[in-house]
């Protein structure tokens, strides 16, 4: 990751996210690829229903990584 960057910004008040929000599923599929390990392949079926770690959404945010 880049180090000392800051990414996104808040409104004026501090409450929201203005510009370039990350879900935490992001993140950790963020977390993931840098690990290498591939966020989409972690799948496994319970139930009738996809489970991964990043539930079936995240995107890796290509922005931080150095």
């Amino acid at each position: 990751m880049k180090p000392g960057i800051a990414y996104g910004e808040s409104d004026e008040y501090g409450i929201d996210v203005a510009k370039d929000k990350v879900h935490v599923h992001d993140f950790h599929a963020t977390i993931l690829h840098l690990m290498g390990l591939d966020h989409e392949r972690l799948t496994f079926r319970h139930s009738g229903r996809d489970y991964r770690l990043t539930d079936v959404a995240g995107e890796v945010v290509h922005e931080i990584l150095a």
